[in-house]
């Protein structure tokens, strides 16, 4: 099976895979939580019953320092009442009143919007049972200013600071435009449009200096933007944690022309909505699927103004399909809780042990790097499976060749009936997403088909080898389905379900 990059290569100008939209979350480690806050409180002298008056000052302080920062940076603060005014529209007429791009893209404070939005803050309680005095968790609405920064590294960012405490700040960014920086620095001709590149020189180079971006340049900048924008830091005399609360990551297949790509996304978008199953979706995002996580998974087609995504949702994540100005296939994978995916790691146990295991991925900015690898896993995966549909002529080989009896020894081995109810079981069983990764042995058939015994599997298990479905683990008895099992499968399923079940419900 060749992939999309191969089968199109003479028509593609480049690939390239990279972070975008990436939205951070800084809390104050100490006054993050009730108890924490109700803790400081007492260290320093204040009642709780006096928390309101201890953030007052401190939400004035933020005013101040916003009227101070435009001023400083001859920008505006604009008061946006009303929800559907998007943000990023107002900002794009305030940068293209700067002028040339060069002049659009100079480092400082573009524009500064205020905005009442609910927070989260504290409310002050007392216990009569226990006879306590503390700060319990409660939401409010407060003024929140968005600080819109063209950034010398990583371009256009904001900064939303609340005006109240416990001073939950976010921050966001742009993988592409950091990267586009960073093609400037290398002087590498290139043309970019919205958050895509539609045109690079150097595309090899571009993918080497996307994989470079690291943690410790966010989080320096992170921490300088914390300290102009809530100048409140002195007060709990600590710094901001920075943690993850969205990350997108793209693969972008950059076509030179419009007339190759139309009718190609035309036909896998529409496939895509029809054969993608929630099994699937969850083996593309590296799961297995239980009873539980069925009911979260699901798929959506949606046209947009741009044209049509696909969009198949499990949890916290999801995988994206659209294509951008009609030059782009892009596949994207967004999560908004990085914990769900795991990966190997140092765990420290609350004994002071230490040990190494698969665990929840943290949720630390620092966490970039091995998330990077976790989502390109996820959009590779998911390019892989639209290839198997758009393959037709491959499917069809891999047909013919496990259809026909195939000699093993001294004997022979009947090839597949894909209309025998029994074939088709053992089939669909073999290519369960579970096995994916640790493969499958005799024990995992016989509990999904208690009809066979476990000779007469032992002979469908050397049956399908013989046949090229399957292949075994060197030294082991597990097996793993190969290329042209897949293949086949998929046949079988667009077959069954795209023509014969449709044909026989008009007979």
């Amino acid at each position: 099976m060749d992939l999309l990059t191969t089968r199109y290569a003479e028509n593609l100008s480049g690939v390239l895979s990279c972070y975008d939209r990436i939205v951070i979350t800084g809390t104050l480690p100490g006054a993050c939580f009730a108890d924490g806050m109700t803790s400081f409180l007492y260290s320093r002298g204040i009642r709780i019953f006096d928390y309101p008056q201890f953030a007052l000052p401190l939400r004035e302080r933020i005013r101040d320092n916003a009227q101070t920062l435009a001023a400083e940076h001859g920008a505006t603060i604009e008061y946006i009442a009303k929800a559907h005014i998007r943000k990023e529209d107002v900002v794009a007429k305030v940068l293209a009143t700067r002028g040339t791009p060069a002049e659009r893209d100079r480092p400082g404070l573009v524009h500064v919007i205020s905005a009442m939005e609910a927070c989260a803050t504290y409310q002050p309680w007392h216990d009569k049972a226990s006879g306590r005095t503390f700060l319990r968790p409660d939401t409010t609405k407060c003024l929140h200013y968005y600080f819109y920064w063209m950034d010398r590294e990583l371009g256009l960012i904001y900064v939303r600071v609340p005006t109240y405490c416990p001073f939950r700040l976010q921050v966001y960014c742009n993988g592409h435009s950091w990267l586009a920086r960073r093609l400037v620095r290398e002087d590498i001709d290139f043309a970019a449009a919205d958050n895509a590149f539609v045109r690079i020189e150097d595309f090899a180079r571009a993918q080497e200096l996307a994989d470079t971006f690291k943690p410790e340049l966010l989080h320096r900048q992170l921490d300088r933007y914390a300290r102009l924008c809530c100048p409140v830091l002195e007060v709990f005399e600590q710094t901001y944690h920075w943690s993850i609360m969205q990350a997108e990551y793209s693969t972008d297949l950059v076509f030179k022309s419009e007339q190759i790509l139309r009718p190609l996304y035309e036909q896998l978008s529409r496939e895509a909505v029809l054969s993608v199953k929630a099994e699937q979706v969850a083996t593309f995002l590296g799961k297995k699927v239980t009873a539980q996580l069925a009911a979260e998974i699901g798929s959506r087609l949606s046209t947009r103004i741009e044209g049509t995504c696909i969009k198949h949702k499990f949890g916290s994540c999801s995988l994206k399909l659209y294509d951008k100005f009609t030059r782009i296939l892009r596949i994207e994978t967004t999560t908004n809780d990085v914990s769900f995916f795991k990966h190997h790691r140092k765990v420290e146990h609350r004994s002071g042990r230490a040990t190494r295991q698969v665990a929840p991925l943290k949720k630390s900015i620092y966490s970039l790097i091995d998330l990077r690898e976790i989502l390109l896993g996820s959009n590779q995966r998911y390019l892989e499976f639209l290839c198997s549909l758009n393959d037709y002529s491959g499917g069809q080989r891999a047909l013919e060749r496990v259809t026909h009896p195939k000699p093993d020894g001294d004997r022979s081995f009947k090839g597949l009936n894909f209309f025998d109810s029994h074939d088709q079981a053992l089939l669909r069983a073999v290519q369960r997403p579970e096995f994916n990764i640790h493969g499958l042995a005799r024990c995992d058939l016989a509990h999904l088909m208690p009809d066979m015994s476990g000779s007469k599997l032992s002979r469908q298990l050397r049956r399908l080898r013989v046949l090229g479905l399957l292949k075994r683990a060197a030294n082991t008895y597990r097996y793993y389905l190969t290329r042209a099992g897949r293949l086949a499968i998929a046949a079988l399923e667009r077959l069954t379900t795209f023509a014969i079940v449709p044909a026989m419900a008009n007979a």
